[in-house]
């Protein structure tokens, strides 16, 4: 184990390795894994009921997350095994020749004397569909202020997955858009693995389909807490580019608001890929971030539509004819 690791069992802060494992899904040739390695503090459900200092108390928590840098870890796949090493976020991915196994299972491989460890498994979900989704989370369907960080920053250590509110209308768009499991929908948003599964939790109590959630590798922690969501959004690009090209034969919807830089990253898949975007949504917000002059050459896009609300966003892909089989 690294030093800095040594270091932290030393004076008491490393007592639990825990594996987080966050999405294990397939094209049907191959499966892509990814997970975390940390030592946190334990962590209580939720409840709808909490006070915001009880939330505040949870996102301190979060935020204490220590994550662990090259440690060795071993993925099972049936009968595969593939032994990767967490880069310096302690985030771990790998791909696997796909197997009809119904889970993947993760562990450590080394382990030392006077230390617990966690182990993770997760259930390999094969996408079959022929159309997708993608769609950004913050201020596309989670209500969150992006582009002011007071608010933000508020919103994020004071609420929890079941205070947080959706933009009116968003579940039930999402459900047609689903279209009951035959499109697949991917969330890919700026905000670090550690909010992961208030994410999964928000979607599951608001009736929001839920699906691959694909975050930021940077870890944010008590020290800079509030540049979470911020920063650089090419991760996004990242993300998005592998999912088209480990999806080569599904077209996407991609969805997001015009609060930092959806608009500029989707156009930028258009030109990469032009025959695999459907269309573009854009929920417009108040934003100094993009220019009057670039929002304009995007808005001559035909595939781009720029929408006030979900309803307007529903009768724009009603139009379209999105939502017939």
């Amino acid at each position: 184990m690294l030093f800095w690791n040594k270091f932290l069992k030393w004076i008491g802060k490393l007592d639990l390795i825990q594996i987080e494992a966050f999405l294990a899904f397939s094209n049907g040739k191959e499966v892509f894994v990814k997970g975390r390695v940390i030592s946190a503090y334990k962590q209580s459900r939720p409840k709808e009921k909490n006070n915001p200092f009880t939330n505040i108390l949870a996102s301190i928590r979060r935020y204490a997350v220590t994550t662990l840098p090259e440690v060795e870890v071993d993925i099972l796949l049936g009968e595969i095994q593939k032994r990767v090493t967490t880069d310096q976020e302690g985030v771990f991915e790998c791909l696997l020749p796909f197997k009809e196994s119904e889970k993947v299972n993760i562990s450590v491989h080394s382990r030392e004397q006077g230390l617990k460890y966690k182990d993770a498994s997760l259930a390999v979900h094969r996408v079959r569909c022929k159309n997708g989704v993608i769609s950004d989370i913050d201020d596309t369907i989670l209500i969150s202020n992006a582009t002011e960080i007071g608010k933000k920053f508020w919103l994020s250590v004071s609420k929890n997955a079941y205070t947080r509110r959706p933009f009116p209308g968003v579940s039930a768009f999402y459900q047609k858009l689903q279209r009951s499991g035959e499109n697949e929908v991917f969330y890919v948003s700026s905000s670090d693995w550690s909010l992961f599964d208030l994410i999964q939790d928000f979607l599951r109590f608001r009736g929001i389909p839920k699906g691959p959630i694909l975050l930021k590798d940077k870890h944010i922690n008590l020290k800079n807490i509030w540049k979470s969501g911020g920063g650089s959004h090419d991760h996004k690009l990242e993300k998005i580019r592998f999912l088209f090209s480990f999806f080569p034969e599904i077209k996407f919807i991609l969805i997001g608001d015009s609060g930092q830089h959806d608009p500029e990253i989707y156009a930028q898949i258009i030109e990469e890929f032009p025959e695999r975007v459907r269309m573009v949504i854009i929920r417009e917000i108040r934003s100094k971030n993009i220019s009057r002059t670039s929002r304009e050459d995007i808005k001559a896009d035909p595939k781009f539509f720029f929408v006030q609300s979900t309803e307007e966003a529903m009768q724009v892909a009603e139009n379209l004819n999105l939502f017939i089989p």
